[in-house]
């Protein structure tokens, strides 16, 4: 293993995640408000062509946007490492981007050691679905899991409702060519994406890295449930058809199917919304986002058809309508056993406490394991604080990762 000085790197990720907090590379100082094809989102990816350009990598954007930056000639074997450097709509400064500027500490290092790996960094577009709504939005376009009519019409701008196509074609890239964006991954060995943990396992169990050998699958939908809107003082008890009633019974039978499905798996209703909404009237309508993971599918899976079907009879039991809509589901996605145990052996070479862990929240790492062998590693957030301005990571941390990941490449190139 190669021994690194870890304070000259510690303090190469402190400044990294320091400067990408300035007023250039965020909409608002009170939180990172960086988005798609946003100027502030623009300036942060031009900060890490420049990193990568100083240390001799060819720099380039698929067709919508996702940064390249490798050392080698396309058509020559890589190991790709990165994540994403959008945030969220009330986000902090670790979340995606420390996974960037770890990648560009891996090419640091191989630099810095002489080493002449085979890298290539990458930074997806548009991961949190700030900007469109869409999770995992670039690497999704990238292993062809949407439509070319979701680009055109369906995938809308949140702040102005204008496509997603417009929005790509009038930042200058090509979303016409979105197929060609597949072959950034052709020549691909390998790839690991360091993360934010965004729970307390690491914290809690006193462990500075956490190496992922699965990520759970989801999927993201809305129930409606449609009454009759009446006064709410005129109506008498027994003669409504509440909307927000069947919503909240819905509510708690999810708590009850994810805990007794088990396996992993988890349930949160984390959108409510009531019409008209208003205090003194009958809401005639409800709709409740569902959000359901784990690592089974079968199980999770389980869950969406039992809460569905649930709300269904507990509307028609009181006289009203439930119906069920899917937005998006990825199915779970183990890690590949190769990448994890050189990750584990670089790990425990390195002296500080770690653990192999399953990740419950979705990163991009899921559509790149569908064509590369992958893996993950996390470090810990404080009190698994993230999409918050309080999201804190520790930068020496990073560095950790940046340095076991960089050993591990070099056993598997």
């Amino acid at each position: 293993m190669t021994t690194v000085d870890r304070e000259r790197s510690i303090a190469r990720v402190a400044a990294d995640v320091q400067e990408l907090t300035g007023s250039a590379y965020t909409s608002t100082p009170e939180a990172i408000r960086r988005y798609a094809y946003t100027d502030v989102y623009t300036n942060t990816l031009d900060y890490f062509a420049t990193q990568f350009e100083e240390l001799g990598h060819d720099v380039s954007y698929d067709p919508v946007g996702t940064l390249v930056a490798r050392n080698r000639p396309a058509g020559t074997k890589v190991f790709g490492v990165g994540s994403h450097c959008d945030s969220n709509r009330n986000g902090g400064p670790y979340d995606g981007t420390l996974g960037v500027v770890v990648a560009l500490e891996v090419c640091r290092l191989d630099a810095e050691h002489g080493t002449n790996l085979p890298l290539q960094a990458i930074s997806f577009l548009e991961e949190e679905g700030s900007g469109f709504g869409q999770m995992l939005l670039g690497s999704r376009i990238m292993v062809q899991r949407v439509g070319e009519a979701d680009l055109k019409e369906h995938f809308r701008s949140l702040d102005d409702g204008r496509s997603f196509w417009e929005h790509a074609e009038d930042a200058g890239y090509d979303p016409a060519d979105w197929r060609e964006s597949i072959h950034v991954l052709d020549d691909l060995i390998g790839w690991i994406e360091t993360h934010i943990e965004q729970a307390r396992v690491l914290q809690d169990t006193d462990n500075r890295l956490g190496v992922v050998n699965a990520i759970a699958g989801y999927v993201h939908g809305d129930i409606t449930v449609n009454g009759r809107t009446d006064h709410a003082g005129a109506t008498p008890m027994s003669f409504r058809q509440d909307a927000a009633v069947v919503a909240g019974m819905c509510i708690t039978e999810l708590e009850r199917l994810a805990t007794e499905a088990g396996h992993g798996t988890v349930g949160t209703v984390g959108e409510i919304s009531l019409s008209p909404g208003i205090i003194n009237v009958v809401p005639g309508e409800a709709r409740l986002s569902l959000d359901v993971r784990g690592p089974e599918d079968a199980a999770f899976r389980s869950v969406v058809d039992a809460i569905s079907a649930y709300a269904e009879e507990a509307a028609r039991a009181r006289g009203l309508t439930a119906s069920y809509a899917m937005r998006q589901t990825l199915p779970a996605t183990p890690m590949d056993t190769a990448i994890v145990a050189e990750l584990e052996t670089a790990a425990a070479s390195s002296g500080a406490p770690f653990r192999t862990m399953l990740s419950g929240a979705a990163h991009d790492t899921m559509c790149v394991a569908s064509r590369v062998p992958s893996a993950m590693v996390f470090v810990p957030c404080r009190d698994g604080i993230s999409h918050a301005p309080d999201e804190e990571a520790d930068p020496a941390d990073g560095a950790l990762a940046a340095e076991v990941i960089f050993n591990a490449i070099q056993q598997l190139v």
